[in-house]
C-alpha cells in the first residue's frame, strides 16, 4: 500500500489527449492556443474535490474502466499525469474545463476528497 498518490511531469500524450478533447468543443485553433498554453503552465495544485465542484461534471462510479485503473495504480504507487485546466468564468457561467484527467481525478477524489492534485490551469 502506498503513502499517497505519486505524480509525473506531463506526457506528450496528455498534451495529444486535451487538444483531441478540446478541439470538439472549440475551434481547431484555439484548442491548438490552449495546449501550447499548457506546456508553458507552470504546476498548481487544487483539491480533486474543487475540481469536480468547478467542473460540474458528475464523480464517475468507482468501478469505471479508466477511473479502476487509475486507482490501481494509486494503491502500487505508480505515479499519474498532472490534470489539464482550462480555467472556468463564474460570471459567464462557464465551468473548469477538465481538458484532460478526468478519470484520474475522480480516482483521486475517491482516494481522498482533499487530495492536492497537481495540475497545468491555463485561462480561456
Amino acid at each position: 500500500m502506498s503513502r499517497g498518490p505519486k505524480f509525473k511531469a506531463a506526457e506528450a500524450k496528455d498534451f495529444a489527449g486535451a487538444l483531441n478533447y478540446l478541439s470538439l468543443t472549440s475551434s481547431d485553433r484555439r484548442a491548438a492556443r490552449y495546449v501550447s498554453a499548457f506546456r508553458r503552465a507552470k504546476m498548481v495544485r487544487r483539491a480533486a474535490k474543487d475540481i469536480l465542484r468547478a467542473s460540474g461534471l458528475p464523480l464517475l462510479p468507482r468501478d469505471t474502466a479508466r477511473v479502476a485503473v487509475d486507482l490501481k495504480k494509486i494503491r502500487v504507487g505508480k505515479a499519474l499525469s498532472p490534470v489539464l485546466l482550462v480555467r472556468g468564468d463564474l460570471v459567464r457561467g462557464l465551468p473548469l474545463i477538465i481538458a484532460d484527467g478526468y478519470h484520474r481525478t475522480c480516482a483521486l477524489y475517491y482516494y481522498a476528497p482533499e487530495t492536492m492534485v497537481p495540475c497545468l490551469l491555463v485561462a480561456r
